[in-house]
């Protein structure tokens, strides 16, 4: 797929460019794997300042995940997380590592650390350190659990997804449990983290004093799923898995026409009368057991089982063409080569090249934030381990003035 050319992007020095506000900002990012780096590259986007600091023999985990890579060999699991960053390769075991990580406190506005709770106070960096270093530092933490017994657990996204119930809730009834394969939970933890920075460098306008921010994967999933949480509470119901349906709503789910998959969303009773009509199952809408949609989803597996029986008559593409043009809301399940090539994708310019001297297909998705039109600026492309450890990091004239 070719993208339109885009030359925005450089590895010198940050310039002020498109609408992020976080241009007089600097972030010491401490952090790997996916949640942490994730968070970071939200703030890069936004402009600010971002210098990873990666332990000096194989940096950040996703440096080594994959396939797929890039054709340099670069990991595309790094390369989503890390844009809009320069890397300093620093030794925290070392007393020299530590000294210059001291001094990059002292004139950072925030650091993002997600190491094993504790792992910050054991190389002295603890919270009440940090606040001796810099009292308007913003400080934040990404674990797995939060406080608790289980606080010193490792936790990755599928782990938390098992414990906080949310992969029992996903998969085919009768099935075995199925991961949501994409990391929603540290991603979400990572959206968490920045919305918490943001606010405390509200704060700090308004106080003159930095705070500590904190969110876990846990806590991301129980926000994932607090209808199946409370329902418990509320009736004592205890969500199973749906498969592609969705809890307290029917049909609204994938289903098998003659040639693919389509979900088809009907959402309420105008849209029910719709589709009964389009499917020329007039019946359907004074059977009891689809009267009406808490009728439907208690009985949401016959229905689907009829529903299915009409589908296979046609195309998949030909149901989706009728109940576009009666506005039932539908989609074709498709491949991601499909997604890529939509046209309405591409007029989100959601995918975009970034410039890399070594690869020229290069691209990045864009973080979903259009401001009067804009995406965030395209900056750096995705440092190699250490590459910026020989710049100087002093803070600029434009910093020292603001404190």
């Amino acid at each position: 797929m070719d993208l339109p050319a885009d030359t925005s992007a450089t590895t010198g020095p940050p310039e002020p460019a498109g609408p992020g506000s976080l241009g007089d900002i600097r972030v010491l990012d401490i952090t790997t794997n996916v949640a942490g780096p994730f968070a970071t590259q939200v703030l890069g986007d936004l402009g600010a300042d971002v210098i990873k600091v990666e332990r000096p023999s194989g940096g950040d985990d996703t440096r080594g995940w994959g396939p797929p890579y890039w054709p340099n060999g670069e990991s595309v699991t790094f390369s989503t997380l890390n844009r809009n960053k320069r890397s300093l390769a620093l030794d925290l075991s070392s007393d020299e590592g530590r000294e210059r990580l001291r001094g990059l406190v002292a004139e950072a506005d925030v650091l993002v650390e997600n190491m094993r709770p504790g792992a910050m106070d054991r190389l002295g960096f603890g919270d009440d350190a940090l606040r001796a270093l810099n009292p308007r530092l913003v400080v934040c933490h990404i674990t797995g659990f939060g406080p608790g017994p289980s606080a010193a657990k490792p936790a990755y996204d599928p782990l938390m997804q098992a414990f906080s119930g949310l992969m029992g809730i996903v998969g085919e009834p009768g099935r075995a449990p199925v991961r949501i394969p994409v990391s929603v939970l540290d991603k979400g933890a990572g959206m968490w983290a920045v919305i918490g920075i943001l606010n405390a460098l509200r704060l700090r306008e308004q106080t003159g004093a930095g705070s500590v921010v904190a969110t876990s994967l846990l806590e991301t999933a129980l926000q994932w799923e607090p209808a199946q949480l409370l329902g418990v509470l509320a009736d004592g119901s205890v969500a199973g898995q749906l498969g592609s349906a969705t809890l307290g709503i029917a049909p609204y789910q994938a289903f098998l026409a003659q040639d693919r998959h389509l979900v088809i969303a009907v959402g309420n009773e105008r849209l029910w009368s719709k589709f009964t009509a389009v499917m020329g199952r007039e019946d359907w809408r004074t059977d009891e057991r689809f009267v009406d949609n808490g009728s439907r989803f208690r009985n949401r597996e016959v229905l689907a089982e009829e529903i299915e029986v009409e589908l296979k008559s046609r195309p998949a593409q030909e149901w989706i063409a009728t109940f576009e043009a009666v506005g039932i809301p539908c989609s074709l399940i498709r491949r991601v080569d499909e997604v890529l090539r939509d046209e309405q994708v591409v007029a989100t310019g959601a995918v975009a090249p970034l410039e890399h001297p070594e690869v020229p297909a290069y691209a990045t998705v864009h973080t979903p934030v259009r401001t009067d039109g804009e995406h965030f600026a395209l900056r750096r492309r995705p440092p190699v381990l250490g590459e910026h450890s020989l710049e100087s990091f002093e803070g600029s004239a434009s910093r020292q003035e603001r404190r």
